[in-house]
């Protein structure tokens, strides 16, 4: 992990291209923690986790570029978003086996395509509530359509109508317990 940070921190400091120098950084530290692991697969990525992290990586990268060349607070920031990636890792690993298990309970509902579009849509994270006519809008399909489809599924116990009613109704997906 400590030769990770290392050879990101010196590619990015030689910067020997015009372009890219970052991308090729990222790359590089994600090919030394995945030589560093020996394992073939990973479920996490720090390139990723830079990138979401721009700002503070600017700000550390400059800091350590800047000073007497302690690399110290480099390392701990990089460490730490390591940390942060892993556990990101968690929580998408955690809704891939929810989805599975979903479909692995399910399979044999005999659901539409708009029905299995919607729900992946909400096992991906589906931001807001869902409303039929959010549904309808999704699907490109007509109000009552939506309404139908809806029922379906509640009728199934894969939706559940939320608490409000009238303008306010909504519906919930109902997870499998594993």
């Amino acid at each position: 992990m400590l030769k990770a940070a290392q050879a990101h921190l010196w590619f990015v400091t030689i910067h020997p291209f015009d372009d890219g120098n970052g991308r090729i950084a990222r790359a590089i530290a994600d090919l030394a923690l995945t030589r560093a692991e020996g394992s073939p697969q990973r479920f996490y990525s720090m390139s990723a986790q830079i990138r979401a992290e721009r700002n503070e990586y600017y700000a550390i990268l400059k800091a350590t570029q800047k000073g007497k060349q302690d690399v110290t607070a480099w390392m701990v920031w990089f460490l730490s978003c390591l940390h942060r990636a892993i556990d990101g890792a968690d929580v998408v690993l955690s809704a891939v086996l929810d989805k599975v298990n979903f479909w692995n309970v399910h399979q044999g509902a005999g659901l539409n395509a708009r029905q299995v579009k919607v729900i992946n849509r909400l096992l991906d994270g589906f931001e807001g509530k869902l409303t039929s006519s959010k549904w309808a809008k999704l699907t490109k399909t007509s109000q009552d359509t939506a309404n139908r489809d809806i029922a379906a599924l509640v009728h199934l116990g894969i939706l559940r109508k939320g608490e409000a009613g009238g303008r306010s109704t909504h519906y919930h997906l109902v997870l499998p317990i594993p």
